[in-house]
């Protein structure tokens, strides 16, 4: 199945096995003798739920608990927004899950950069089976503005998706992403020269412009088969220029590591964390809301916006409980907390409230959602 990417080979997998992250002599969970990455730092106690039993495969097929929206999410065309350069010098557009559309201006141009690109209609190999997107992309692939680099965290479906990788390969514009990763890249269409790949704390610096993108350390685990898991690594990423900072999680549990990134590469002016598809018995790769607050004041604080969430249904809790909690929980924190709809065009420095959009979607007279559509048996990473 060309879904699942290609696996490392040549002098990909040497720097690979040169990696800190990588464990060598058949440590890797299907008995490669090749080994695997991993992660290095222990996992905080209490942090997962040892007593919660991880979700089953009929849990997931019962659309329960809200998790997916009656209605349509409220959605922006960010086309004209986009038109105007951000007064501020940062904005961020929010297009869906982990997909954020970031716009710096390095003191000389604006550089846009997009993180964990996903428009396809489902977080799986398959095409007809597996999470459905709650509704398209607020704007189409092609009507993105001309970007300057793709930031990619790591290789599940719900962060790398084939057919976006395919259609942004046929505009040339780079990707920085994590070891091994770029193997999957090629085998979408990818041309090697535009794909650059990091180990954690390597950094890269942008053609042409004053941006400089630094790969950081993650809580999490890769794969997109069954018999790939941990064989491409997984980062945080951090974009600098001399005016702003960005911190972006990717997928992580809460990790002590936090403190180290704010010592070394911030403060940070924005911060995008994920906090959906959580759950007590992931708590070693997915922070949730709460979780997310606390990585919040581990990395010095900055405004907060929420990713990997309210689009596609990946756990068991409602598909608007993340919001919610943030709402309820940030304002005694002192958090700035940014939450756009889907498609707005926003400048952190100038957001002062949330408005709760979410709230208006659960209409009494929309129509009950389509029953999710999942394998009898996963032979894929959810997440």
């Amino acid at each position: 199945m060309k879904s699942l990417g290609a696996r490392a080979s040549g002098a990909r997998l040497e720097r690979m096995r040169a990696s800190a992250q990588w464990v060598a002599h058949g440590t890797h969970p299907d008995g490669d003798p090749g080994g695997a990455f991993r992660n290095r730092f222990p996992v905080r106690p209490g942090l997962r739920d040892a007593q919660a039993p991880r979700p089953t495969l009929a849990e997931f097929l019962r659309n329960g608990n809200r998790r997916l929206p009656r209605g349509p999410l409220p959605a922006l065309d960010p086309r004209e927004a986009w038109r105007a350069p951000p007064a501020s010098g940062l904005r961020a557009t929010w297009l869906g899950h982990s997909t954020v559309l970031l716009e710096l201006h390095d003191g000389r141009r604006l550089v846009r950069l997009l993180t964990d690109p996903v428009w396809g209609a489902r977080a799986s190999p398959s095409t007809l089976l597996g999470p459905r997107r709650f509704q398209p992309a607020p704007v189409a692939l092609k009507a993105l503005p001309p970007l300057d680099a793709v930031l990619l965290s790591h290789d599940h479906y719900d962060h790398l998706c084939m057919s976006t990788a395919r259609a942004l390969a046929q505009t040339g514009v780079p990707w920085i992403t994590s070891l091994g990763v770029g193997a999957h890249l090629e085998a979408f269409g990818v041309r090697p020269d535009r794909i650059v790949e990091l180990d954690w704390w390597q950094r890269h610096r942008l053609p042409g412009a004053e941006v400089e993108v630094v790969a950081a350390p993650a809580q999490h685990f890769s794969g997109r088969g069954l018999k790939d898991r941990n064989a491409t690594l997984w980062s945080s990423l951090v974009v600098r220029t001399p005016r702003h900072r960005v911190f972006f999680s990717g997928d992580t549990g809460l990790t002590d590591q936090y403190a180290g990134i704010r010592s070394q590469l911030g403060p940070f002016d924005l911060v995008l964390l994920e906090v959906g598809a959580h759950h007590p018995a992931w708590g070693d790769i997915h922070l949730g809301p709460e979780n997310a607050l606390e990585a919040l004041e581990l990395l010095g604080g900055g405004a907060l916006l929420p990713v990997h969430w309210g689009t596609f249904s990946l756990a068991l809790h409602a598909w608007d409980e993340p919001a919610e909690t943030l709402l309820a929980q940030a304002p005694r924190r002192g958090v700035h907390l940014v939450m756009p709809q889907l498609g707005e065009a926003v400048e952190p420095a100038q957001v002062e409230h949330v408005v709760p959009w979410w709230r208006g979607v659960e209409r009494a007279d929309a129509p009950p959602p389509a029953p999710l559509s999942w394998p009898r048996a996963l032979p894929f990473p959810l997440d």
